[in-house]
């Protein structure tokens, strides 16, 4: 009888923790008869879930098999692929052994775990970071009046109505598309179907369910606002989520076979780097300043959107998506309270008290308490790895890669010219 590979453990080990964590596992479209086995079992406990991916870790540092064998040995040759493949391998159960950890009880600090679970370890930003940004937005706003009531009153006058909302999201996500199809290729047959729902933690969500094919919701439970809707369906569908899920379903699970791509599971830094490419997406097909593009779809639409002073605004507050992470912090190791840390959330944020406490909520939430990270470190990891050239964004799209790998490559580019370049003569 064939001895189950590694993989197969994999999949095994990240459905049993999905069973325990609702949102876990975040899409599966591997063997049904695998997750029918899974689904039949009794509930297994957590300390038997860190047993075995403990035990999953040493076979991958024993050189175990990562497919099926029997005997002489079957199964599919893992060839030159294998040490990269077992790297990255090591990383999602390093990620899965933290999570059986928690749920066992056992205490670890936030910053372990979200180093452990994503692969960079997250810090908290100086307010003089945050002060500076401020500063700069003082400039680039019209309008006389404190920064945070100018700030908010000048975003929220930007709410797109939701009658006109799935115009503009169809008007952008097939301008999208035809970019990412020219810059890097889409599989025959793949499709996005969008909606629009409430009572969630987050602006928008792509559930992939395999077969090419992707469910995007976008929250409505706040006003979407049309500042930041191109990149919402730029990170949710081309070439964000939508695109690396189809890409990797044809290239590695159906040409390669390598089922552990079938599975995309929460607390795992294949996450890190998949919100970092989704949130680069929109700059990688439309340049660095896609706002006078953006605005070619909403003017007519009679959505308010000032193209210039969005670009403005953009780029002088980007480093106040940091103040997330600094909630945080002061959430889970400082043990603030959340009234609190919503407060000082709209303070540095410059946010309306209603969607202060929307992210803090997202914060509070067991799923997604430490997945804040991926966004906050995954953008600029990749933006780094990127580095204006789309044959990079192509490797995260198609390839399996870590942080690791990124930040080392990046510390290679920065020792000498890139080798995949010709030097400037």
């Amino acid at each position: 009888m064939a001895e189950p590979g590694l993989v197969e453990e994999y999949l095994t080990l990240g459905l049993r923790l999905g069973r325990h964590i609702d949102g876990m596992v975040d899409a599966y479209y591997g063997p049904p008869e695998r997750a029918a086995v899974v689904g039949a079992e009794p509930l297994l406990p957590p300390e038997r879930l860190v047993a075995d991916a403990r035990a999953l870790l040493a076979a991958i540092d024993a050189n175990g098999p990562l497919e099926p064998s029997a005997g002489g040995g079957t199964g599919t040759a893992e060839g030159g692929a294998a040490p990269a493949r077992r790297h990255w391998l090591r990383a999602q159960v390093v990620g899965l052994l933290t999570t059986a950890r928690k749920l066992a009880g056992e205490p670890i600090g936030y910053a372990d775990e979200v180093e452990a679970c994503y692969g960079v370890r997250p810090t908290r930003v100086e307010e003089d970071v945050l002060i500076e940004a401020h500063t700069r937005l003082e400039e680039v706003l019209p309008g006389s009046g404190p920064l945070a009531e100018r700030l908010v009153d000048w975003r929220e006058s930007h709410a797109v109505p939701v009658e006109r909302l799935r115009a503009a999201i169809d008007s952008l996500a097939e301008d999208l598309r035809h970019r990412t199809q020219a810059l890097f290729g889409l599989p025959d047959g793949e499709h996005v179907d969008f909606e629009l729902v409430t009572d969630q933690p987050w602006s928008g969500f792509n559930y992939y369910l395999g077969g090419l094919r992707s469910r995007v919701v976008v929250n409505t439970d706040l006003p979407v606002l049309s500042t930041g809707l191109a990149h919402l369906v730029a990170h949710e569908a081309y070439p964000g989520h939508h695109t690396e899920h189809t890409r990797k379903e044809v290239g590695l699970v159906r040409r390669r076979q390598w089922w552990e791509e079938s599975i995309f599971l929460v607390g795992t830094p294949q996450c890190l780097l998949a919100e970092g490419l989704a949130d680069l997406g929109l700059e990688v097909v439309m340049g660095r300043r896609p706002e006078p593009t953006v605005a070619g779809h909403l003017r007519p639409l009679g959505i308010r959107y000032d193209a210039e002073v969005v670009a403005a605004v953009s780029e002088a507050g980007e480093a106040l998506g940091a103040v997330r992470q600094n909630a945080a912090f002061r959430l889970h190791e400082d043990g603030a309270d959340p009234d609190t840390v919503t407060a000082e959330v709209a303070r540095w944020g410059l946010l309306p008290p209603d969607r202060a406490a929307k992210a803090v909520e997202f914060l509070t939430h067991p799923t997604w308490r430490a997945y804040l990270t991926c966004y906050v470190e995954g953008l600029p990891l990749c933006r780094d790895f990127v580095g204006g050239d789309p044959a990079r964004f192509d490797r995260l799209l198609s390839e399996q890669l870590t942080p690791g790998a990124l930040a080392d490559q990046i510390r290679l580019d920065h020792a000498g010219p890139r080798p995949d370049r010709v030097a400037d003569v």
